[in-house]
């Protein structure tokens, strides 16, 4: 591609999940979509290196394949350097920085690493997890900063827009309070390295301490790099005694306490989605009826 503007370029997400090489603001590999996220770099650094954009939700596999991409190394690289990038986790990461790769636009300066862009991610994201607002409002849910850190993970993933995240948050908290499991189709997701909304009976039976089906409590990790909308929510989760929900249709997620009122939300979600074998397998909609005692759908 031929331009006559400044050679400034940097790294963002496309509409189908490529990474695309940005140049003077004109996108190399198909549209570009929107993300919200937190610029970490100077508008001298913006003009004088690529950028590294990682977005909110996504999981540690991508974030280490946008690297590899970002320095033109072998897939792989970044996954293998963990053991030597020496990142400063919680202790209960157990060395896994799911959750701690905070969703910002990077610098990829000349010299970078792997390792270097890991600790750039992890020191961020404590810096920001750390601090009084969030340690104190975690402890306002009786959890501590991971705990919260990996609720806002399924919220991230769970919630259909910002307005349903902090519903989400609660029917989570509620839920850990009621002592029943969780029921998250995104926790199974995460075990089976997909994402989608086709969750069968027999996902449901996976053997996977990801299984909040038949796990109770919270998953062992975060299950993505949640964004600071989801972060919020975790921390000021909206008051309600909700434990179901269902989401119908786009913008239409039904919250309730009441099991027989949740059973015909997904008759109704049921009704909406009867053709939905018939569909395209990445149109989104479920191919199996919705569970009728799960958290949500």
């Amino acid at each position: 591609m031929q331009t006559n503007t400044p050679s400034r370029s940097r790294i963002r997400l496309t509409r189908r999940g490529r990474l695309a090489v940005v140049v003077a603001g004109a996108v190399v590999a198909g549209a570009a979509v929107a993300v919200p996220l937190l610029t970490l770099a100077t508008d001298h650094e913006q003009a004088q290196s690529a950028m590294l954009v990682i977005p909110e939700g996504w999981r540690s596999g991508q974030v280490y394949d946008a690297i590899d991409k970002a320095l033109a190394l072998p897939p792989g690289s970044t996954r293998k350097s963990l053991d030597k990038a020496a990142l400063h986790l919680p202790g209960e990461a157990g060395g896994n920085p799911e959750g701690y790769l905070l969703p910002a636009t990077y610098p990829v300066r000349k010299g970078a690493t792997p390792e270097s862009l890991l600790r750039a991610m992890v020191d961020n994201a404590k810096r920001k997890y750390d601090a009084a607002p969030v340690a104190a409002g975690a402890q306002r849910e009786a959890m501590n900063v991971y705990q919260t850190v990996t609720i806002a993970s399924i919220v991230q993933a769970e919630a259909g827009t910002k307005v349903d995240m902090g519903k989400v948050a609660r029917v989570v908290y509620n839920r850990l309070q009621s002592g029943m499991p969780l029921q998250m189709d995104s926790t199974i997701n995460y075990a089976l390295n997909r994402s989608t909304v086709r969750t069968s009976q027999d996902d449901a039976q996976l053997a996977s301490p990801y299984n909040s089906y038949q796990r109770t409590g919270l998953p062992p990790t975060p299950i993505d790099n949640p964004g600071e909308q989801a972060m919020r929510a975790a921390l000021n989760p909206t008051p309600g005694d909700w434990l179901y929900y269902v989401t119908v249709r786009p913008g239409d997620t039904r919250f309730t306490a009441d099991y027989n009122e949740h059973l015909k939300n997904v008759a109704d979600f049921n009704a909406a989605h009867q053709d939905a074998a018939t569909q395209p397998s990445d149109s989104g909609a479920p191919a199996l009826p919705a569970s009728p005692g799960g958290a949500g759908s």
